[in-house]
């Protein structure tokens, strides 16, 4: 008879079923469990554990690989995938991929369950631009350097001026609109007018 384990590795083709890393393989308990070992169990890489473990060593960037395991059919794969996108909630991506997750209400109650509780937002940290002046809502400043619109199919000029922006829940971004589209900004690329 075959361990949970082996179980999850053949499921996995041994590779970590977030980011697909071949080496350094465990199993990982989706707490709290819901249903049998198969069904609150995957299969994660050393690298993907230790940040499950210690969410304060996260990595965005090693967590672009659940743009492709977020489309995974099996549950516990889609939870732990909501989990992550959640714990990086700041990163723009992040935040799209997560609206795209579908998640039934039972398995959506049970990726929430596993979250921190909600901290209050840190307001210490302020927006400052290129020259490390501090933006402010309603602002108006100007591109230091062309910057590529993606989706929108324009550059926006280096000078080009945004009047009257947002800041965001990110401390590196602000929103503004550009060419009349609302785009989300990044602020060391801008300067106080």
């Amino acid at each position: 008879m075959k361990s949970l384990q082996e179980i999850l590795l053949e499921r996995s083709h041994h590779q970590c079923e977030l980011c697909s890393q071949p080496t350094g393989l465990s199993l990982y308990q989706i707490l709290p469990v819901k249903g049998s070992g198969e069904d609150s169990s995957l299969i994660v890489c050393a690298t993907c554990r230790g940040q499950i473990e210690n969410p304060q060593s996260l990595d965005a960037n090693h967590w672009r690989c659940l743009n492709t395991s977020m489309w995974s059919e099996l549950t516990p794969v889609q939870v732990m995938t909501y989990r992550m996108l959640s714990l990086l909630g700041n990163e723009v991506w992040a935040r799209e991929l997560l609206e795209q997750l579908y998640l039934d209400e039972d398995n959506l109650q049970w990726a929430k369950a596993g979250l921190p509780e909600a901290t209050p937002v840190d307001d210490s940290l302020p927006t400052v631009d290129s020259n490390g002046s501090r933006l402010v809502d309603g602002d108006s400043v100007t591109l230091i350097k062309d910057l590529d619109v993606k989706g929108a199919g324009f550059t926006a000029k280096r000078g080009t001026l945004v009047r009257n922006i947002s800041l965001t829940s990110n401390p590196k971004h602000i929103e503004g609109k550009v060419n009349g589209i609302g785009i989300v900004l990044i602020a060391e690329y801008l300067k106080k007018v």
